[in-house]
């Protein structure tokens, strides 16, 4: 492993780029779908993970593409609301697309979600969301088929604080008739960026960055703009880098070396 030696001890001073938040932008993304419309995401990171979602996107019929940090998606037009398999093994938020589809189009065809392997990962939680709103969920190995002629709101109590399924009942949650509460909700910035898009995309939604959350549907929007919230993790790293690269070179060598 390659060692670098900075001689330290000068204060530094300047400023940096921080990239979008991932984790912030994949829901948003598949949040878009819910009606149709324009979006205009500002401040996107350039990973592959938006890469495949803005894939699976393009798979569903809608234009989706990625210029720098800008991504630009219409969603007036989804030919499916099936995901291939190969697509959803591509990263793990590709099931946030469970509650998206369900939303826009009362059905959504898709497989259990692949991506970074951090031990057992169910998604049971995302499922019984779907549940408690109403859909059918039929599964067949990892084959997962839900559908609802209707969604309608319900009480959601999460048994321990889920990111992804505070998020996918977020998002399902917009086009049930009548009131969604979740209870026991993840409270991540990322979940507030989430409730703040779905509000710009009309949706009655309030309550996130505590353990419960109130949807009261929405009234669609043609158009909407967003910017993703800057990667608070990426900061913490580069404000962690500053500090010891303002320290003797001997620590940072140590540091950088293991």
């Amino acid at each position: 492993m390659a060692i670098w030696h900075i001689n330290g001890g000068n204060k530094l001073s300047g400023s940096c780029f921080v990239q979008g938040s991932k984790n912030a932008a994949l829901p948003i993304i598949a949040a878009s779908v819910i009606c149709g419309g324009e979006t205009e995401l500002l401040n996107v990171p350039q990973l592959s993970d938006v890469t495949n979602s803005l894939r699976i996107l393009r798979q569903l019929g809608c234009t989706a593409e990625q210029q720098g940090n800008d991504v630009y998606i219409n969603s007036n037009s989804i030919s499916s609301c099936s995901i291939p398999a190969a697509m959803m093994e591509k990263m793990r938020s590709s099931v946030l697309f469970m509650g998206a589809l369900l939303a826009r189009c009362g059905e959504v065809h898709l497989t259990n979600p692949g991506g970074c392997k951090l031990g057992a990962r169910p998604i049971d939680l995302h499922i019984a969301a779907m549940k408690a709103l109403g859909a059918e969920v039929e599964e067949s190995g990892c084959e997962i088929h839900c559908r609802a002629d209707k969604l309608c709101g319900a009480h959601i109590d999460l048994p321990f604080p889920s990111v992804g399924a505070t998020e996918n009942a977020m998002i399902a949650a917009c086009s049930a008739e009548g009131e969604t509460v979740i209870t026991g909700a993840a409270q991540e910035p990322e979940i507030v960026d989430l409730q703040e898009f779905l509000r710009k995309k009309g949706a009655y939604i309030y309550g996130a960055g505590t353990e419960k959350i109130v949807i009261n549907g929405f009234e669609k929007s043609k158009v909407c703009g967003h910017r993703i919230i800057p990667d608070r993790i990426a900061a913490s790293t580069l404000k962690l880098w500053t500090r010891t690269a303002s320290a003797s070179s001997t620590a940072l060598a140590l540091v950088v070396s293991r």
